[in-house]
């Protein structure tokens, strides 16, 4: 058997970095409510492994609770707890799975599950559970489900999302509205001109991708998967805009270059004044930079949020069925979700029920808390932009690309024409 290498999974990463500084006190798992689905209605006994990437040690107190609270409520049942290290878990999963000795039940991002599910190695969770639909988030679930294979290859389990974060003091030196930021990219263009003619300072300092294009509503994948669709007109007007941007100087000279230090961190250095980031973001910058202290906003994303997800998904050749899915379907219940998000700064339950309680969102006061509630607000309509297929070949393509149209050594048509053929044959290969 051939497994196609998984991909970086920038999104997962994402997800976990917003876990990065907390700690968890731990849950003993007692009031969670046990899975009401047609696994749970079997006979849930025995033992059965699972695996998860890099919670140890920080959250070692919260899954081992967890673990005893399922192990309470099934009698019979023994949990054995995996944990990998963060570097290289995608090589250790694809071992595992060649080897066939994937776990009962694992921790993948969507980008891995994927890989998996091609090769029919995921349970398709839409035959072992009924309440999938009444129980998670739209997006949270639609990123277990892919194009040209039919089902749900995961429970999700916590989400981040991304929000748009201002510098007001930039903005007032620059005789703009801190209260009254853009929310389209022609506002953003707009007062990115207004700055740089007042102070010469910057506004925009980054080049879109793929997911800005599905943000805005450009189809990036066609229905059945097998053809990139991101070269329409729509998209060439957009990049158009990015390109007029550049070539007036509204964007650092860097933002196409290796010298380019990224977005976010030239915001932290108190360089440009607007950066996309987690619920979490304010309070990673002023760690890194205290003078920013009271000088940020957030408002929310322009164009379809983009969603970050976490998830457990089930093996299809565990001896054990019926206790790996009431496992996985166990940990992502809105109770040990809930708790879980309670001690992870910028990290939200999946659960339908959870996002109908605004007091899990309820800001503080501070732009902190601001942050989490207008992410939280946003969990609900948030979608995976990038699909994924979308390969570090095919992202490497699409930057190259997109970084001449905007140099203006290419029509932004030309551009998206030469990625998308390019990203085709690929995609082919896959």
């Amino acid at each position: 058997m051939t497994i196609t290498r998984i991909g970086a999974a920038g999104a997962a990463l994402t997800v976990l970095a917003a876990l990065g500084g907390c700690t968890v006190d731990g849950a003993d798992g007692t009031t969670a409510e046990p899975a009401a689905d047609a696994a749970a209605a079997a006979d849930v006994t025995g033992e059965v492994t699972l695996q998860t990437w890099a919670l140890e040690p920080r959250f070692t107190q919260y899954v081992e609770g967890v673990i005893a609270g399922f192990e309470k409520t099934y009698p019979g049942t023994s949990v054995t707890w995996l944990d990998q290290p963060g570097d290289g878990y995608s090589e250790t999963v694809l071992s595992q799975a060649a080897a066939g000795e994937l776990p009962d039940v694992t921790n993948l991002p969507p980008d891995f599950a994927f890989s998996l599910a091609r090769e029919d190695l995921l349970t398709d969770l839409t035959t072992v559970d009924d309440e999938l639909a009444d129980t998670y988030v739209p997006g949270a679930l639609e990123a277990y489900e892919y194009a040209g294979i039919e089902g749900t290859f995961g429970y999700p389990w916590y989400l981040t999302t991304d929000l748009n974060y201002w510098n007001t003091e930039m903005f007032e030196e620059a005789g703009l509205d801190p209260a009254a930021p853009p929310t389209t990219l022609d506002e953003l263009v707009e007062q990115a001109r207004t700055m740089k003619e007042v102070t010469g300072g910057y506004l925009m300092s980054r080049k879109p991708g793929l997911g800005d294009f599905a943000a805005e509503g450009v189809p990036v994948l066609s229905e059945d998967g097998t053809t990139f669709t991101f070269n329409t007109p729509e998209a060439a007007g957009l990049l158009d805009v990015y390109r007029d941007a550049y070539a007036d100087g509204l964007m650092p000279d860097d933002v196409l270059t290796d010298a380019y230090l990224g977005n976010s961190q030239l915001f932290t250095e108190g360089e440009v004044a607007w950066s996309t980031g987690g619920g979490n973001f304010i309070s990673t910058v002023l760690e890194n930079n205290p003078s920013l202290e009271g000088k940020i906003v957030p408002s929310p994303y322009m164009g379809t949020t983009p969603l970050y997800v976490q998830g457990l998904s089930v093996s299809n050749q565990s001896a054990n069925l019926p206790t790996a899915v009431a496992l996985a379907r166990f940990i992502t219940n809105a109770a040990n979700q809930e708790a879980f998000a309670a001690e992870a700064p910028g990290v939200f339950p999946s659960t339908t029920t959870s996002l109908e309680q605004p007091e899990l969102g309820e800001s503080d006061g501070t732009p902190q808390g601001a942050a989490k509630q207008i992410a939280f607000t946003s969990l609900t309509t948030a979608r995976v932009l990038q699909p994924v297929e979308v390969s570090e070949a095919m992202t490497t393509i699409v930057n190259q690309q997109l970084a001449a149209a905007i140099a203006g050594d290419t029509t932004s048509q030309e551009a998206l024409d030469a990625a998308v053929e390019e990203c085709n044959k690929l995609l082919a290969d896959q």
